[in-house]
């Protein structure tokens, strides 16, 4: 099963914790797949895609970081198929990719307190380009 939520179940306390928690001991979530905002007409915030499977092994959860990857729309964004087909083949083969895709272990979501924000697992951040400051002072000079 694949339920489209708002990125706050992945993390909030109370009900959606005990929740969250619940479905993970079981083992029950096998993938979080996290969506740019404003793909919906109805809400303009972020989205995840959360599957769960009944008869799965409850070692890893594999998180995907789409939320970069879309085309910008006029009102809304879009994924194109490339976009999807990348989503697809990521989660059917399980594979790890920086910045995008990353197979977590039970024991370190546990350690996390059940979180499931996609960016506490998988690192969004570029690095900087290093700047040398006699060439830049020489150009501005």
């Amino acid at each position: 099963m694949a339920i489209i939520l708002p990125h706050g179940v992945l993390f909030r306390g109370g009900a959606e914790e005990r929740i969250r928690t619940k479905l993970l001991k079981d083992g029950h979530i096998d993938t979080v797949i996290g969506l740019p905002a404003n793909l919906f007409y109805s809400t303009g915030i972020p989205v995840c895609i959360l599957v769960l499977k009944k008869c799965k092994k409850p070692d890893d959860v594999l998180f995907i970081n789409a939320a970069e990857h879309f085309v910008k729309g006029k009102r809304q964004n879009q994924l194109t198929d490339e976009h999807i087909a990348k989503i697809i083949d990521s989660y059917q083969s399980r594979k790890e990719e920086e910045r995008y895709s990353k197979r977590i272990s039970m024991e370190r979501i546990a350690e996390e307190g059940y979180n499931l924000n996609i960016s506490r697992y998988i690192s969004t951040a570029v690095g900087e380009e290093e700047i040398e400051l006699a060439l830049t002072h020489k150009k501005l000079a």
